[in-house]
Order: C-alpha cells, then sequence, then structure tokens
C-alpha cells in the first residue's frame, strides 16, 4: 500500500486549513463541471457524465480499468501530477480522485456506498447486533514450508524482534504459539491544488532530479500497532491436525520457499492445505542471502502451481527474504498487515467462549496443561470446560510469557490447567454453565466413534440423495506419467453437474498429511501403485478411513466414474396411466373439487398424479383421494366405466376437460 506526502510537515493548523480549501475546491470543480456538462453536447473529455465508485486504495492496473484507458496513458497522466508509481503500486482515494476531475469522470467513495447500504439495512444490522457484538479481533498465522527452508529461523527472528523489549526472553517455556506487534499503517491521503500551476511544475521538476517516492510508510503517515498471533508448530502438518478436527483457525499461511532450492514436495503439500482451508497465502521467498538463489526461477515454480506473483499480474504476495539476516521481514510484515485488514476479522467476545487445544501435556504439580487458542467469546479463570470427552475447571491461566492472567480474549493463546485428562491436540474446547453440565456433556461424549470420512460407496449415497454435488480427492501415484494419465481422465469425467475435484496430487507414498488433509476436506484418498505408511495407516484406521489403492488405471477410472454418476440428476420419465373425460362437477371449493366421468383409455387409480387438460393444453395438476364406482370406494377404475374423483387441486375444471393420470420414474443417468 502506498501513499503520496509533500516534503514538509504541515503542523495541525495548516492541516485543517488546506482540507478545508482542498473541500471548497472539489465543491467548485464539480459545479464547473456539472455546468459545463450540461451547457454542451460534443463527446469531449470535459463532458463526460459518468460516475465512478472507487475504493480508499486502488491500484495502477484497476485504475487504468475504471478510466477505460491504458495503463501507458494513466502512468503518464500519474506523472503529470508529479506522482510515479509503476502498475502494480496503489494511490489512495484522494489521488486518484484528482486525475479522475482531470480526466472528466466524477468519483464516489466505495465508502459512501457502504454508508448508504447500511442506512437501508439499519434495522436488520441492529437486530444483528442484539445477537452478536462483533469487535475486531487479532489475526492467527501459520508459517508453512519444506523441511529446512527456513520456518523456524522466521519465526525465531520475528519472536525475537516484535515482542516487546525485555519481554522477548520471558518466553522460556514453549506453549505453540505467541503474539507480536507489527506496525500496522494507514495511508494518508495528499491532494494538490490543480489549479496551482507552478506547484505542480515544481513537483514534476524535482520529480526528474530525485523520483516521488512512493512509500508504504510516509514519515507523516497515521500508524499504530496490530497484533498478530502466530502459531509457532512444526508444519502443515499440524495444521492439517487441527483441521482434520474440524478446527480451521488460522486465518492467512505464511509459505517460506528458500529461493536457492524453489519448490520442494512439502512446499505442494503446504499449498494444497492452505487452499483447502481457503486461507490467502502469503509467500517469503527466503535465503536470498546465499550465491545460489534465484527468486524468478522460485516465483515460475510457484506461478505453475497457480500462486502467480502481483508483478506478474496475479494476486499472490511473494516477498524476498532472508531470515537470517533479517532483509525484508520488515516488509514482510507490513504485507501481512495489508491482508489481515481486508480480512476485517471479528469475533464476539461476550458469547460461551471456545477455543482450540493446540498444544497438551502432563506436568508435575499442575496435571494436565493444555494451550488453547480462543476462537469466540472470553475464557475466565474458574470456568467450567469440555474437551471432547474430558472436562474440568479452569485453576490457572498463564499467556504466552508465562504471566498469570484472570481472562483470555478472541485470537489468543493461553495456557491453562484443571482438565481431568490430557486434551487431544485439534480438539474444540467448551466453556459451560458449571461442572456438572461439563461432566454430563463429557460422559455423553465418551465411547462415540469419529466418523468424518466416507466410502466411496457412501459418497454415491450421499450424492444420489442429494446432499452432496462434487467430491474431493487426494491423489498419489508412483510416476508422474501415471499422475497426469490419471488427472486427465478425471478433468474429462466431470462436467456442469459433476464434479470431481482433485484438491492434493503427488508422487509416492500416502503420508500421514496426505490422510490429515483428506479428513479435514472430506476427501476420498485414492492411491495408485503406491504404498502406505504405517502412521497414515494407523490414523485412517483411527477415523475409520479406507484408502481406495489401485494397481490397473483403468479399475480406478471405472469405480469413480460409477461414484460420480451419482451426482448427475436423474432423468425423470413420465408414463401414462389413463385418460377420463370430465362429464359433471359436483363440488368445486378452493383446493378440492369431485367431479364425475368417463374413463376413455387404459384406468385411473386411486392415489395418482394427474394433469389437467383443456382442449389439449395443460392447465393444472392435482392427485386423486377418493375413486367411486356405483357409490363404492375402489382402488381402479378401468376403461369404459364411468366414476366420480375426488382431486386435490387449485384449478378450476369444466366439463369437457381431460383428466390424464400418470406416474413418474426416474432413471439413473452415467458418465461417459
Amino acid at each position: 500500500m502506498v501513499a503520496f506526502h509533500k516534503k514538509r510537515k504541515l503542523s495541525k493548523k495548516e492541516s485543517k486549513a488546506l482540507k478545508k480549501k482542498e473541500a471548497l475546491d472539489v465543491i467548485e470543480r464539480e459545479k464547473s463541471s456539472s455546468n459545463s456538462v450540461g451547457a454542451m453536447d460534443g463527446t469531449s473529455k470535459s463532458q463526460k457524465t459518468s460516475t465512478i465508485t472507487l475504493p480508499r486504495i486502488i491500484t495502477v492496473r484497476d485504475l487504468a480499468v475504471r478510466f477505460d484507458m491504458s495503463v501507458v496513458d494513466l502512468i503518464a497522466e500519474l506523472m503529470k501530477n508529479g506522482i510515479t508509481a509503476t502498475i502494480n503500486e496503489s494511490i489512495d482515494f484522494d489521488s486518484a480522485a484528482i486525475i479522475a476531475d482531470e480526466l472528466g469522470y466524477k468519483v464516489k467513495s466505495q465508502t459512501e456506498e457502504s454508508r448508504k447500504v447500511e442506512k437501508k439495512d439499519s434495522k436488520k444490522e441492529n437486530l444483528k447486533s442484539k445477537i452478536l457484538n462483533l469487535k475486531s479481533r487479532p489475526p492467527v498465522v501459520v508459517v508453512m514450508g519444506h523441511v529446512d527452508h527456513g520456518k523456524t529461523t522466521l519465526l525465531d527472528y520475528i519472536r525475537k524482534t516484535k515482542v516487546a523489549a525485555g519481554e522477548s526472553g520471558g518466553i522460556t517455556q514453549h506453549i505453540g504459539a505467541y503474539q507480536v506487534e507489527i506496525a500496522k499503517r494507514k495511508t494518508q491521503s495528499v491532494k494538490q491544488d490543480n489549479k496551482n500551476k507552478e506547484e505542480k511544475s515544481k513537483s514534476k521538476s524535482k520529480s526528474k532530479s530525485k523520483k516521488l517516492q512512493v512509500k508504504s510508510q510516509p514519515p507523516h503517515a497515521a500508524s499504530h500497532e496490530q497484533i498478530v498471533t502466530f502459531l509457532d508448530t512444526p508444519g502443515h502438518e499440524a495444521f492439517s491436525a487441527m483441521r482434520a478436527h474440524g478446527a480451521n483457525i488460522t486465518d492467512v499461511a505464511i509459505l517460506v520457499v528458500a529461493a536457492e532450492d524453489g519448490v520442494k514436495p512439502q512446499t505442494k503439500e503446504a499449498i494444497s492445505h492452505a487452499k483447502a482451508a481457503n486461507i490467502p497465502i502469503i509467500v517469503a521467498i527466503n535465503k536470498i542471502d546465499k550465491s545460489e538463489a534465484n527468486v524468478e526461477k522460485t516465483k515460475r515454480e510457484l506461478g505453475d502451481l497457480g500462486l502467480v506473483s502481483e508483478e506478474w499480474g496475479g494476486d499472490t504476495v511473494m516477498v524476498p527474504i532472508s531470515a537470517k539476516t533479517g532483509k525484508g521481514v520488515e516488509k514482510l510484515l507490513e504485507m501481512l498487515a495489508v491482508v489481515v485488514e481486508l480480512e476485517e476479522l471479528k469475533a464476539d467476545p461476550q458469547i460461551a467462549a471456545q477455543g482450540v487445544i493446540i498444544e497438551s501435556h502432563m506436568q508435575k504439580g499442575l496435571g494436565s496443561v493444555a494451550t488453547v487458542l480462543v476462537q469466540q467469546g472470553t475464557i475466565k479463570q474458574s470456568d467450567a470446560i469440555i474437551v471432547s470427552d474430558t472436562f474440568g475447571k479452569i485453576k490457572r491461566m498463564e499467556d504466552y510469557l508465562g504471566n498469570i492472567i484472570k481472562e483470555a480474549t478472541p485470537s489468543m493463546p493461553v495456557k491453562i490447567t484443571g482438565l481431568k485428562n490430557i486434551a487431544i491436540f485439534g480438539e474444540r474446547l467448551q466453556v459451560v454453565e458449571n461442572e456438572k453440565v461439563a461432566r454430563e456433556k463429557a460422559q455423553d461424549n465418551q465411547g462415540k466413534a469419529k466418523r468424518t470420512h466416507l466410502s466411496l460407496g457412501e459418497i454415491s449415497q450421499k450424492i444420489k440423495s442429494g446432499q452432496i454435488k462434487e467430491f474431493n480427492i487426494v491423489l498419489k501415484t508412483d510416476t508422474q506419467g501415471s499422475l497426469e494419465a490419471i488427472k486427465d481422465a478425471l478433468s474429462n469425467l466431470s462436467n456442469q453437474e459433476a464434479v470431481i475435484k482433485v484438491i492434493h496430487d503427488g508422487i509416492g507414498d500416502i503420508s500421514e498429511s496426505d490422510i490429515n488433509l483428506a479428513i479435514s476436506s472430506k476427501a476420498l484418498v485414492v492411491g495408485f501403485h503406491v504404498n502406505v505408511s504405517e502412521s497414515a495407516r494407523r490414523l485412517a484406521e483411527a477415523h475409520k478411513i479406507k484408502i481406495n489403492l489401485y494397481d490397473i488405471i483403468y479399475n480406478l477410472i471405472d469405480d469413480l466414474t460409477s461414484g460420480l454418476s451419482g451426482l448427475l440428476e436423474p432423468e425423470i420419465i413420465e408414463e401414462s396411466l389413463g385418460k377420463l373425460i370430465v362429464l359433471k362437477i359436483f363440488k368445486d371449493k378452493k383446493e378440492h373439487k369431485i367431479i364425475g366421468g368417463k374413463v376413455t383409455s387404459d384406468k385411473m387409480i386411486k392415489g395418482a398424479k394427474v394433469k389437467i387438460k383443456h382442449e389439449k393444453n395443460v392447465i393444472g395438476k392435482g392427485t386423486i383421494d377418493t375413486l367411486e364406482q356405483n357409490k363404492k370406494a375402489m382402488p381402479s377404475v378401468d376403461e369404459g366405466f364411468e366414476c366420480g374423483l375426488g382431486i386435490k387441486t387449485q384449478t378450476k375444471i369444466e366439463e369437457g376437460d381431460t383428466i390424464e393420470a400418470f406416474t413418474t420414474k426416474e432413471i439413473a443417468r452415467k458418465i461417459g
């Protein structure tokens, strides 16, 4: 994010006067612009009446699209106003408004538009505010990447430099998470007086000798601290394990990739896990201090996996860093602050507290100790809590520095004691009314088998019942050739109604990480000519997961085709049961008619659905709920006989209309 600023810092009095003058200038320009538009009929720029809504911050690329002009022309226009910016850099609303005015456009702030919408929905918002008391909360960030690419080094550098002075040394015991403060900067808009040509020319001449720098931290920019919670866990394995328990607790992933090695197998796995969690990814291209570092090659490899750098027209933030020396880390944290601001993270600190276990162990003198990351509500000392089949009452709470605290709010990591047994990593913690309720709920949870995964057959059944419309696959094969062949075959199976989604693929045996990803994403695990690691097998058995292994590619495709076919809506075919001509209307109520008629073909059947036709046109439908012949109830009446019918319908029936009884049959559709 960037903002433009003047050379000299203005005093409060001068700043206030300047803002007032700028506001008056804008009003005058808008008046003169509207007058000139109303007085002319041509098509010059000054006559445009288009109104453009602009956000608070916008990239040069996006602004060019809004103005319907080339990026080159827009950059030239910016330079005329003393603004030097590249295609991927951002400018604020006020600077964009100046350019818009010169091009003959009227502008509106997106914030103003949002206020209008909020005003319209004020009643709904007031009702919502009574239910939820949402407050901004710190983001939770996970650092992932391939082994030895620098995850731990980066976390250590951030902790040592960003934890408050005198406190960093206080982190003597690892609790799985910690909080740091990073600068959260707000860009300050600067409007230049368009009528003052002398100032403009001076600014332009200065920019030739010394370019006006576009900075994310101008000297007089308003700033404050942003608290960030970092999960200090062993990479994506722990991340996926938490998600496997339904705990999608992270908001942003920092992917560490060594510039000397580029993309490695665990890099690819980390990307798959982050994408499955649907969280933003910021790439830290590490080890740029090494002579073998190749940042551009690393960016290309990441682009092949769908992470395209902003510099190359994508939307992935990539920052070259050296976690060892600290070079670029400040920039990485600045970009993190920007991404977090866009997420607008909120939680309700007043509801019954919930959290996730991120560490748990037995400690002499304290008993069961667990580290909890609070998600909603406020956890307080003496609260009654439940975690799966264990429960207790919080006796002691410590923050990540070891300080004893009385309460913990959303996104805060806290170490607690008081649980009866060791809590399971990734399980959810809930605060309940009292220990009695906690004990009862824990007992209810005991012995309950956890089943979060479905077999291919069960997926098919859920597909047929309409509960799911696609299924995810984790695919592992022995060679790259086999992988590409299977992926191509699966892509050919999918259509607009039915989708197979390969959320992760790779070469090699099925690992514990693959199983965790499958659990958290409710994916099917498929292997071709591969084995299953012992730890993965144990995890699969614990969650009752059936791993689908194949040696013949055609069997794999056939099985998945059969499962996917259930995704298609069945073809509905109508079969005529018989027809009747209406001879008499006995009763004509709003939702029920009693008629007399003669069966002209096949038969009328009690309970059958009917179409009501008037002069061969279908005018309505209904159901036969009573059927009589000679005043006797009948299950059916054959062709050639007269009968009385009670029909549930709102359609008006007249003498001479035709009643056609029919049934429907579902025919399963197949892919391929």
